[in-house]
């Protein structure tokens, strides 16, 4: 059994840890491709148990709640999208929400209220030569601080940069270029992770739906750096809430 204590740095809505993070702190003790699913809102600033099930899953605890549930998978995208730096750069200026209508502007990997350093700050915008689907891009230069001991990009981090991503493309009808804003929580996310980049290298994130369910979306993203390098590739499932469940409040 491990201790994992979610700072309240790594948020996602203002009370509960960002959903990318938490899958990428639990999926540490998984090797290669992971899926974690997320079965209540991971709590900030509080020990949490991670122990291994006789099964060979993984449970992520507070006290009696299991808040998250972790497995091995096969990780394999049905198609794989990608774009240079600066058609990423470019994108981010067309995303959907802007600052001062973002849903949960502290969020750690998307938040506008988020210094640089402190935040991720990862905005995903749609790129502009897919004019009859949908795949979002953005542009993301790890900043030092996220670095593990051997000096590359720490894992949780990677999940971190695919999650929010996705949750943008979420929004977006696979099936035309219409947009909601409908509030989401992440419910589900499945990484592998490829290789972890150095910081200050230029990376390029990009997301596109695949499909929806009634009350569930899901997404696929993947990472790669400005060579064209493929880092890492997720595939997420979202969930649609009353914006007081999304803010912890439901």
């Amino acid at each position: 059994m491990t201790e994992i204590i979610i700072d309240k740095r790594y948020c996602g809505p203002p009370n509960s840890g960002n959903g990318g993070y938490v899958c990428g702190r639990l999926a540490q003790h998984i090797p290669g491709g992971a899926e974690v699913t997320l079965r209540a809102p991971p709590p900030l600033d509080t020990p949490l148990d991670a122990a291994a099930t006789n099964d060979g899953t993984w449970e992520l605890r507070d006290g009696a709640k299991i808040v998250a549930t972790g497995r091995a998978a096969s990780v394999e995208l049905a198609r794989l999208e990608t774009a240079s730096f600066a058609e990423a750069s470019a994108a981010e200026l067309l995303t959907p929400i802007k600052p001062h209508e973002h849903p949960l502007p502290t969020c750690f990997v998307c938040g506008p209220a988020r210094a640089k350093g402190d935040g991720l700050r990862i905005v995903a915008g749609p790129l502009g030569r897919h004019a009859h689907k949908p795949v979002l891009a953005a542009s993301w230069i790890p900043d030092p601080n996220l670095a593990a001991e051997d000096g590359l990009i720490a894992p949780e981090f990677l999940w971190s940069a695919l999650d929010c991503p996705t949750g943008f493309a979420s929004n977006c009808d696979p099936q035309s270029t219409a947009v909601d804003r409908t509030p989401l929580l992440l419910g589900r996310m499945s990484a592998r992770i490829e290789a972890r980049p150095r910081a200050g290298t230029r990376c390029i994130i990009t997301a596109w739906p695949t499909g929806r369910d009634g009350r569930k979306r899901t997404a696929d993203a993947a990472l790669h750096n400005e060579a064209g390098k493929l880092l890492a590739v997720a595939k997420t499932t979202w969930i649609a809430v009353e914006r007081e469940v999304q803010l912890g409040r439901g």
